[in-house]
């Protein structure tokens, strides 16, 4: 049975780790949210590639995982590639802004981003963009927003605050539009977003289409790891391992709540 590995700075790789669940329900896996440093959108690339090293080397060694799905992206955009070149002999998956499947989904071309602000500065969202837009066939207008403090709101299950920074910064995004072509596709590019895409799809309309980047992932981590697709569902307790370096408390209730489960936290100091 493989061991899977997945980190975010918070609670939002949870929502990786449920399509990792639906994907792989036979594996185990060991969740860990960096809690003492979340978010992870606010910190430096310096900090967040530190925070990456230290959280993937611990895994590697104390939980002896067969691979590492980076459930952030921010880490994945400011950290993978250094990931990758210090680890190379191991699968290593990130997660970024599902930029080509809303090409694909997009009939008008203008395409919503919401994202850490981390994300949407870095280096690797803008050569993400560039190709896409280069290997499409018809022009395709990304209007990107940061959405700052979001992920903290999302993390506490606050509601009021989730709504009402969901519709500011979906006002903002349509305001800096610079095409009148509607907006028919939203990308989620954090994976927290997902857990408020209730919210997002209310306040955007029937007519826009949200997309989020778990399962993808899901199947390329399958894949990486040279697993068959599951025939079978696979029923009874998933083998999940969650750990905190904050309040382990938080992670757990998030995990009964996203995730159907009961499994406990366990607070690691690193």
């Amino acid at each position: 049975m493989k061991t899977i590995g997945v980190f975010d700075s918070g609670l939002g790789g949870l929502s990786v780790l449920r399509a990792l669940l639906l994907e792989m329900p036979e594996a185990r896996y060991v969740y860990l949210a960096d809690g003492a440093y979340t978010p992870y959108g606010g910190r430096s690339a310096a900090q967040v590639t530190e925070r990456a090293h230290r959280i993937t080397q611990c895994l590697r060694q104390d939980s002896a995982v067969d691979a590492l799905v980076v459930a952030c992206n921010t880490a994945t955009a400011m950290a993978i590639e250094s990931l990758r070149q210090e680890h190379p002999d191991w699968p290593i998956v990130g997660v970024e802004p599902a930029l080509k499947p809303a090409a694909a989904l997009s009939r008008s071309g203008h395409i919503g981003v919401l994202a850490t602000r981390g994300t949407v500065e870095s280096e690797r969202f803008a050569r993400l963009r560039t190709r896409v837009e280069s290997e499409s066939s018809r022009p395709l207008h990304f209007t990107t927003q940061a959405c700052e403090g979001l992920v903290d709101a999302i993390e506490h299950g606050d509601e009021a605050t989730t709504r009402a920074l969901c519709a500011r910064y979906l006002d903002a995004l349509r305001a800096s539009a610079k095409t009148s072509a509607p907006m028919d596709t939203l990308v989620l590019g954090c994976t927290h977003y997902p857990f408020a895409a209730d919210i997002l799809q209310t306040l955007s309309g029937p007519a826009v289409r949200l997309v989020e980047t778990g399962a993808p992932v899901a199947r390329r981590t399958r894949a990486v790891l040279g697993l068959p697709e599951a025939n079978t569902v696979v029923c009874g307790t998933p083998h999940i391992t969650l750990l905190s370096t904050g309040d382990p408390t938080p992670l757990a209730q998030a995990s009964a709540r996203w995730l159907g489960t009961t499994v406990g936290a366990i607070h690691v100091d690193f």
